[in-house]
């Protein structure tokens, strides 16, 4: 592949006139440099996109098995769902910390960390099969492992990506971000049922190969990444901290429980549809692994859709949260009516579509209230907010798997919680646009 710097050399070898080299080595070089500047972003952004489809892998791959991990270890429902949630609660309480010691020693030095937790964590979970009657414990001391490790990937890699990326290419670059969430959303349930058919322990060695390759790449290609003011007092640390979210309180916190939500619905709706199908329809391992392809093939979709559409135009932000909140809410109102599995899957689809607008526009409204010194423990903040609703996603739902009715009626009252949130980051001026543009004023 011809670069811009050996273009530059071959120019500049002794025999062509000086005329020659400044009409067309130097346009070729400058266009050169642009290809190789958009390819490296186009590498970096897959590299750090690997970390948020990494922290999927973490719970979305084990869905579809978990049946077979709760026959295989004689479990309870409640016994199974602790499985998911001993991965996500962990990292919902490690995360702030970690958002904390990037700001001061760098995104790099953590997300090592982080990823030899996740690989450390991973091989214990693979051979805690060997164990027999200590086999359930062992499997949660490596859950609780990786879920430390997973707490510096997504929230680290939304930092990461507000650090080197401005305006335009951040907006894309956090859609894009959401892309590799939903692919990894997408794709691990059929990765997860496709190694279980050798064992269910096979899965979690799925995990050290994707976080080499995502260590490997990031330390290539990045170097010191800034990250706001460094060896600051921790608390000269929390009392910036305290300011930047005082002054955007009424944005931020209703913006995190708006993800957390989000993602709670996900993955106890998911936890769901991984008994029912097998259950109903007597549908196991690598088949029903690709019915969670429905819901979370348009969650990723529209959130590769919502990125792009942010960076034409980031005023519609808070736009697409009512969008994707009233979607979320109407289809959710719609299960209560229509029954069938076709018609369960076809409500839930469209009622992830709609996170899929809601989660890259609270990404980049989130990452670009605060400024660089503040922006990773706020992250981090959120990154909380997001863990827990995947972690009592599981555990709630569990609770609700004999009473769908109650199911979905809590399901619905939940999300309309989530469409009211949308009112509070909105504000008045939004809604002052909004009547003048409906009122002709």
């Amino acid at each position: 592949m011809i670069t811009a710097n050996k273009a530059m050399i071959f120019f500049m070898a002794p025999g062509p006139p000086i005329q020659f080299v400044y009409v067309y080595a130097c346009p070729l070089y400058l266009c050169l440099k642009r290809r190789d500047r958009c390819m490296n972003v186009k590498k970096l952004t897959f590299f750090i996109g690997l970390l948020p489809f990494l922290m999927v892998l973490g719970n979305s791959m084990l869905i579809p098995i978990l049946p077979s991990i709760q026959s295989s270890l004689n479990l309870s429902a409640s016994q199974t769902g602790v499985i998911l949630s001993s991965f996500s609660l962990p990292a919902a309480v490690i995360i702030p910390f970690v958002g904390f010691l990037s700001d001061r020693l760098g995104r790099k030095k953590m997300i090592g960390w982080s990823i030899a937790f996740v690989i450390g964590g991973s091989v214990v979970c693979g051979v805690s099969v060997l164990f027999h009657e200590f086999a359930y414990y062992i499997l949660l001391f490596g859950r609780v492992a990786q879920g430390i490790g997973a707490s510096g990937t997504t929230p680290l890699a939304m930092a990461l990506v507000g650090d080197i990326f401005e305006d335009g290419k951040r907006a894309e670059s956090l859609g894009l971000l959401e892309v590799f969430n939903g692919i990894g959303k997408v794709a691990a349930p059929i990765i997860g049922a496709a190694a279980a058919l050798i064992s269910w322990n096979t899965a979690f060695w799925v995990f050290p190969i994707v976080s080499l390759i995502a260590y490997i790449g990031i330390n290539k290609n990045i170097g010191s990444a800034p990250s706001g003011r460094e060896l600051e007092s921790f608390k000269s640390y929390i009392s910036n901290f305290k300011k930047a979210v005082s002054d955007k309180k009424l944005v931020l916190f209703p913006l995190f429980g708006l993800g957390a939500i989000g993602l709670f619905l996900l993955f106890g709706l998911l936890y769901f549809l991984s008994y029912y199908i097998e259950n109903t329809y007597h549908i196991d391992g690598f088949f029903k692994g690709f019915a969670f392809l429905f819901p979370l093939g348009a969650l990723t979709l529209t959130s590769y859709w919502t990125g792009n559409a942010i960076k034409e135009n980031g005023e519609k932000k808070v736009a697409y949260l009512f969008l994707g909140a009233s979607m979320q809410v109407a289809m959710f109102g719609m299960m209560q009516i229509f029954g069938g599995f076709s018609a369960l899957l076809f409500f839930i689809t469209v009622a992830f579509s709609g996170l899929g607008f809601i989660l890259p526009a609270i990404n980049m409204i989130i990452t670009s209230s605060v400024d660089d010194g503040e922006r990773g423990l706020v992250v981090s903040i959120y990154g909380t907010a997001r863990f827990l609703g995947v972690a009592l996603g599981p555990i709630i739902y569990s609770k609700w798997l004999h009473h769908t009715d109650e199911m979905f009626k809590y399901t619905f009252f939940i999300s309309f919680i989530s469409l009211l949130l949308c009112f509070l980051p909105a504000g008045k001026r939004f809604w002052f646009k909004a009547m003048r543009k409906v009122g002709g004023v």
